[in-house]
């Protein structure tokens, strides 16, 4: 039995990334999807699909190899615009490398597009 189901997926996702696997299966939800979709714009996999077994669905994923390290953000930290640059570097280990998925009022996106949009939110996983 699984608590949570992104710390899961990232997991297997950055295991299948360090045995050279070209595809890995992890559990569906909207946030794994968001967080999939996010991965995909800045190529960390090529692409994923969701494949519906009647039980609550399943991601097939496909990676590109560009994954060093990821993992879910716990507990879920609430984070203000202006305190963004302290996660950033205790959880990527330079700065413009890799990603923070937030999730905002406007919806899951990175750590930078957030602070485009002069939006907080909390965090909930790296990707680098």
């Amino acid at each position: 039995m699984s608590n949570d189901l992104l710390s899961d997926s990232l997991v297997t996702i950055r295991n299948a990334t360090l045995s050279s696997k070209s595809e890995c299966v992890v559990p569906a939800s909207r946030l794994i999807g968001e967080a999939l979709r996010l991965m995909r714009e800045k190529g960390y996999v090529s692409e994923f699909e969701h494949i519906d077994d009647k039980r609550g669905g399943k991601f097939n994923v496909n990676l590109t190899g560009q994954i060093n390290s990821c993992g879910a953000i716990k507990p879920r930290f609430s984070v203000k615009m202006r305190d963004m640059e302290r996660y950033e570097s205790r959880y990527l280990p330079a700065k413009d490398f890799g990603i923070i998925i937030v999730s905002t009022p406007s919806g899951v996106m990175t750590h930078k597009q957030a602070k485009e949009a002069l939006t907080g939110g909390k965090l909930i996983a790296y990707i680098y």
